[in-house]
C-alpha cells in the first residue's frame, strides 16, 4: 500500500493509483491532496492492524514527511528501526564500516561545529546533516583555510531550511563529516523482494558542474549506463540487504563508483524512490516502465528488451534548485518558457512554489548524446537568467 504525503504528488502517480487500485492509506493528507481522484482508500486503523500482524506487506511513500506517521502508527513493526538505520547517515556508516576499513567519518553536534578542530581530518571532506534530504546543508571542504567560510555558510543555510521539513526528514542537530571518495555518483531506485533479493528499477548518473559542486541539479540515465552498471550495483545492494535484513522494501540508494570499480555507499533513502516523484517519472520517459506497478507486482525489468531502440539517447531529470543567491521572497517570477527553449526535447516541466521551497521545479528532457552541451550548460547556470527580481 501507499502512504501519500506533502509536499508533492505527480499526476503520473495519481493516475497509477487510480488505474492499478493499489491501496492508499486514508490519511487526512491523502484526502487533501487527492480529493478529486478515485483512489482505493484503506482506513488508517486497518493499515496498522495489517502491519502488526504476521505478514510483511509492502509500504511505499512518495515523501519522507510520512515518517512521523509510520513511527506513530507502526511503532511495533520493524519499519521504524529500518528507517532510523538508513536516515541517520552515521548509523548507516556503522553498518558497513568493516567493508571500508580506514574510511574516515565523524559525528558532530551542530552546536560544536564552530569550535571544531579539523587539523587532523583527511581532506577533502563532506559535511552534512546526519539526517538530511535534497542536498540541504551539504558542503565540501577541500582546503583547511575554507573551514571558517564553510561554517558561516552552514549557519546561514541552516537558518533558512531548518523549518522546511519535519525533523524525521531533515534534522540539523547532528552532522556527519566524512572523507570524499573520488568517483562517479549514481542514484538507484530499487526494491528488495519477498526473499530479500534486490531488483533495480532505475539508475541515474549524477553529474556535477565541478569538483566542488554538491548540488542535485542534473541526473541522467541511458541504455549505456544501465548496461555498464546493472551487475555491480545489484551485487552491492545484495550486501546492504543482507546486513539490514530487508524484504518487501523499496528504497532510493545513492552510491559512488571509483575509477577502479569499487562501489561505495552514500545513503539509502527508505520506503521511497526519488524525491518529489521525480525519478519514477523519469523511468517512464526513459524506459517506458511504471516502477510503482513493478514494485507492487514484484516485477523484474527485462532490461534487454527495455533498452532496445534507446541507443544514443540520454534522459535527464533536471532539478531547478534556487542557486540565484536570492531567496524566494526576493523573486517575482521565473521564466519557464525561456528555459524550455534551451533544450532540444523537453518532455515535462513541473513547476514548484519557489516562495515556499528552495527550487523552481523539475524538468525532464531527452537529449541526443552529441548534444550533451545543453545539460552541462544548465549545470553551470545559477539560473539568474531566468528570474525577475522584485
Amino acid at each position: 500500500m501507499i502512504l501519500l504525503e506533502k509536499p508533492y504528488i505527480s499526476e503520473f502517480l495519481l493516475k497509477t493509483l487510480e488505474n492499478s487500485r493499489i491501496p492508499v492509506v486514508h490519511t487526512q493528507v491523502a484526502s487533501e491532496l487527492a480529493s478529486d481522484r478515485n483512489l482505493n482508500l484503506v482506513p488508517e486503523s486497518a493499515v496498522a492492524d495489517k502491519f502488526n500482524g504476521s505478514g510483511n506487506p509492502i509500504l511505499y511513500t512518495n515523501s519522507e514527511n510520512s515518517i512521523s506517521w509510520i513511527e506513530k502508527n507502526l511503532q511495533h513493526t520493524h519499519l521504524p528501526g529500518k528507517i532510523k538505520l538508513f536516515k541517520n547517515k552515521a548509523d548507516f556508516r556503522d553498518l558497513l564500516s568493516d567493508l571500508f576499513p580506514g574510511y574516515f567519518y565523524k559525528r558532530v553536534d551542530f552546536n560544536s561545529i564552530s569550535s571544531l578542530d579539523i587539523s587532523g581530518f583527511r581532506l577533502p571532506f563532506i559535511i552534512k546533516p546526519a539526517v538530511g534530504f535534497f542536498s540541504l546543508g551539504v558542503f565540501k571542504v577541500e582546503k583547511r583555510e575554507e573551514w571558517t567560510e564553510t561554517i558561516r555558510a552552514i549557519l546561514g543555510e541552516i537558518d533558512l531550511i531548518k523549518d522546511l521539513y519535519p525533523p524525521e526528514v531533515l534534522h540539523t542537530g547532528e552532522f556527519i563529516i566524512e572523507e570524499c571518495i573520488e568517483g562517479d555518483e549514481f542514484a538507484i531506485d530499487c526494491y528488495f523482494n519477498y526473499d530479500g533479493t534486490p531488483v533495480i528499477l532505475n539508475m541515474m548518473k549524477h553529474i556535477f558542474a565541478s569538483g566542488k559542486d554538491v548540488n542535485d541539479r542534473v541526473y541522467i540515465t541511458s541504455k549505456e549506463i544501465v548496461e555498464q552498471y546493472l551487475a555491480p550495483l545489484t551485487d552491492f545492494l545484495s550486501e546492504i540487504g543482507k546486513r539490514a535484513v530487508l524484504s518487501n522494501f523499496p528504497a532510493h540508494v545513492e552510491v559512488r563508483i571509483t575509477a577502479g570499480g569499487t562501489v561505495a555507499p552514500i545513503e539509502v533513502n527508505p520506503l521511497r524512490f526519488g524525491g518529489w516523484c521525480s525519478t519514477p517519472d523519469l523511468a517512464w520517459y526513459a524506459f517506458g516502465i511504471n516502477i510503482y506497478e513493478y514494485l507492487f507486482r514484484q516485477v523484474i525489468p527485462d532490461w534487454k528488451t527495455l533498452l532496445k531502440g534507446r541507443e544514443g539517447l540520454v534522459y535527464s531529470n533536471i532539478v531547478l534548485n534556487n542557486s540565484t543567491g536570492k531567496n524566494g521572497s526576493q523573486i517575482q517570477s521565473f521564466d519557464y518558457e525561456k528555459i524550455l527553449a534551451d533544450f532540444e526535447n523537453p518532455l515535462e516541466l513541473r513547476k514548484a512554489d519557489f516562495s515556499k521551497f528552495p527550487l523552481f521545479g523539475f524538468l525532464f528532457c531527452e537529449t541526443r548524446q552529441e548534444n550533451m552541451k545543453e545539460l552541462y550548460d544548465i549545470l553551470q547556470s545559477d539560473l539568474t537568467a531566468y528570474i525577475t527580481a522584485k
